[in-house]
Formats: C-alpha cells, sequence, structure tokens
C-alpha cells in the first residue's frame, strides 16, 4: 500500500500544469483591492498610540531594592563557626594529600562514622589530631552540608583536624567496617581507574576495629614490618 501512494505521488508530481495567464486587468483589479493610507490615518494611529512623555514617566512609581533584613532566616540551634572548622580543614591539608597518595610522605587515614559513640568518636579525633592524621566519613549527616558541618564542629572543638566526607575512600580501600585505620606507604602513588584513584595493594595497610589509633599502629608495625618505618612517625607524634 505503501510503495503505491509513493508511485502514485510521483506520478502526480510528474504531471505538468498549464500555467495560468495574468492580464493587465488582473494586476489593476489587485492594485485597487489593496487599501490605501493616507497621511491622517497615519496621524491618527500617532495619537491613539503615541509614547508617554517624560512627565508622565517620571510620576511612575520605582519600587525600591529588597530589604535582605526583611527576609525569613532559617533557625538554627547555635551559630556554626565555618571560619575555625575551616581553620582546622587547612592545617591538615597536607595530611589528606598524603593519605591519598597525592604528595611525598605517608599518610594516616581513620575511618569513622557519626553514628558510632560519641565517647569513641571523641578519643578517635583526639588522637588523630595529635598524630596529624586524618579523619574519613562516608556522608552526610540528614543529606544536608550545615547539619554534618554542626556536627563536625561539636565533635572536633579546639582541636586542629582534617574531617574529609569521602565515600569514594571506604571503596578505595575495601573499608566494611568503622573504626579502620589506614596507613598510606611513603612514595605511593594514587593512579586513577574506574573508580575514581586507586591505590596499589602494597602501597598501604589496613587495621579495623574498635581499639585506639596506637594500638593499631603498632599491629601495623608487627603485622607488616616494611611499614614499620611510616607507622613509627606517627606513634611518635601521638605519644609526644
Amino acid at each position: 500500500m505503501l510503495a503505491s501512494a509513493a508511485v502514485l505521488l510521483c506520478t502526480v508530481g510528474a504531471r505538468s500544469q498549464p500555467a495560468p495567464t495574468v492580464t493587465e486587468a488582473d494586476i489593476e483589479r489587485a492594485r485597487r483591492a489593496q487599501p490605501t493610507i493616507t497621511e491622517k490615518d497615519m496621524e491618527r494611529a500617532r495619537k491613539t498610540n503615541r509614547m508617554p512623555s517624560d512627565a508622565e514617566l517620571g510620576r511612575v512609581p520605582i519600587s525600591g531594592s529588597p530589604k535582605i533584613d526583611a527576609l525569613p532566616q532559617p533557625r538554627f540551634s547555635a551559630p556554626i563557626d565555618l571560619e575555625a572548622l575551616a581553620k582546622g580543614y587547612a592545617s591538615q591539608s597536607d595530611a589528606m594529600a598524603q593519605a591519598q597518595g597525592l604528595v611525598s610522605g605517608p599518610g594516616l587515614l581513620v575511618f569513622v562514622s557519626l553514628s558510632m559513640p560519641e565517647a569513641t568518636l571523641q578519643r578517635l579525633v583526639d588522637q588523630a589530631a595529635r598524630a596529624k592524621a586524618s579523619v574519613v566519613i562516608r556522608g552526610l549527616v540528614n543529606g544536608s552540608i550545615r547539619d554534618t558541618a554542626a556536627r563536625v564542629q561539636g565533635l572536633i572543638g579546639q582541636r586542629q583536624v582534617a574531617v574529609q566526607i569521602d565515600p569514594q575512600a571506604f571503596d578505595r580501600y575495601a573499608i566494611d567496617r568503622v573504626p579502620s585505620f589506614v596507613l598510606v606507604r611513603d612514595g605511593t602513588r594514587a593512579t586513577a581507574c574506574a573508580t575514581g584513584l586507586c591505590v596499589p595493594s602494597d602501597g598501604f595497610v589496613r587495621a579495623a576495629g574498635d581499639v585506639s589509633l596506637g594500638y593499631a599502629l603498632e599491629h601495623m608495625q608487627r603485622a607488616a614490618p616494611r611499614f614499620a618505618k611510616d607507622a613509627n612517625g606517627f606513634l611518635k607524634r601521638l605519644k609526644g
């Protein structure tokens, strides 16, 4: 059916039709049918649709700029000291980069969850601050950056410690329980891979369990002697 229609269309399109003849009388008739616009018509249109004068424009009220202070403000139980948080993060930026294999030197990561007992979190954060390790959490509290910032601020207090929100780090080091501790050996370099960044399996050592950071480092020294030198540097800072 479609093929027949196509043939039919081609056939119709191929037929020639005689062109109509246009006479002088046809042209004159078309000219007379067109409306004639006079000067009076143009003047009447100008009066009907005139532009406002400067005086009329000046009388139009101009709305004032919005008052930001009058806008509704969100309510929070306590102010968040973002500057203090930023200082805490900046002071440990080298430790964060080292832990990801981005610069020279060993790195130490402490993986935690903000749902862990408060006493355990406080202890680990204090130890991480003294050892210059980085604390890593998987995601946001209530899916909110502000809630997370408030929670982290309350946790770290005045301590100078890096806190990272890095779900990929949990995958990168195969973290399936918290707390977990990862020591990245000096000279290790992260490389691009399907999951973002990957660290060679011989470039880090991992320990897990509800233990202190010091105990985890000592365990790494015994279980992986090639990491002993790097672990010892963090132990010295922790005990110093």
